[in-house]
């Protein structure tokens, strides 16, 4: 699995979830700062990846942007 895998489910999930513009989504987007989502909004997209992925996500890991989260995936599922 790679990164740019990983990155169109991502931008995918949060543009299901919150209607927003593809564009608007890149590895340095910050979910609450760029996206204002909040905690249950980033837990909702971290459940839905675990589950398609069959990974355990540890939400203690600083996840701040959609990078973060794709390169912990990628990581994770690769292990």
């Amino acid at each position: 699995m790679t990164n740019e895998q990983v990155f169109t489910e991502v931008q995918a999930l949060i543009i299901e979830q919150l209607d927003a513009d593809a564009a608007t989504i890149t590895m340095t987007t910050n979910f609450t700062t760029d996206l204002a989502l909040d905690s249950l909004d980033v837990f909702e997209v971290i459940d839905q990846l675990e589950d398609k992925y069959d990974i355990e996500i540890d939400t203690d890991q600083p996840l701040s942007t959609v990078g973060d989260l794709v390169t912990y995936v990628v990581k994770t599922a690769n292990a």
